[in-house]
């Protein structure tokens, strides 16, 4: 059996999803990880677990949370004013079980305004690989100016100002 609250606590921490987790079922250990759960619609209980059994020889397809690094001191965001969109959470990836990380790095440190990371730019651990194809390359973050800025506002006053002042002009003419 396994106890409701202490399930509750590590639910709580972001790296039991991504866990190889032992269990003893019936006096034999089992090496397993969490694939789905079912949550209450609205009390802070878990209604149903699925684990997957792991071997030791076989890789396993799990998705991974992305932590995103430097966020505040990124390139883009100091010098150029942008804001940082997060495209993606988490990776779908395939290693054996002693190579599962907890979680894969992505440093924004250098991205510059109007740059995207995409899934090729990520840096994985050794013997981890992507299970998205190279033919999908998705953005996993990206650095841009916020919509709604001080800048465009200008910008857009400006432009209908112009407009403004052609429509007078060809009034006149």
């Amino acid at each position: 059996t396994l106890s409701h609250n202490d399930l509750l606590k590590q639910l709580e921490l972001e790296g039991f999803y991504s866990h190889i987790l032992t269990v003893n079922i019936e006096g034999e250990v089992e090496k397993v990880v969490l694939k789905d759960l079912q949550r209450h619609p609205y009390r802070p209980a878990v209604m149903h677990l699925d684990l997957q059994r792991v071997s030791e020889t076989q890789k396993l397809h799990m998705r991974v949370p992305l932590h995103f690094l430097n966020e505040n001191q990124c390139v883009g965001v100091k010098q150029g004013g942008g804001v940082v969109s997060h495209h993606m959470t988490e990776v779908e990836i395939s290693c054996l079980p002693k190579d599962l990380p907890e979680f894969i790095d992505v440093d924004l440190v250098n991205i510059k305004l109007n740059e995207i990371v995409h899934l090729s730019d990520l840096v994985l651990p050794e013997a981890v690989e992507l299970l998205h194809g190279s033919e999908h390359n998705l953005a996993v973050v990206s650095v841009h100016l916020a919509r709604g800025d001080k800048a465009d506002e200008e910008e857009e006053a400006q432009a209908q100002e112009g407009a403004a002042a052609e429509a007078e002009e060809k009034k006149g003419d």
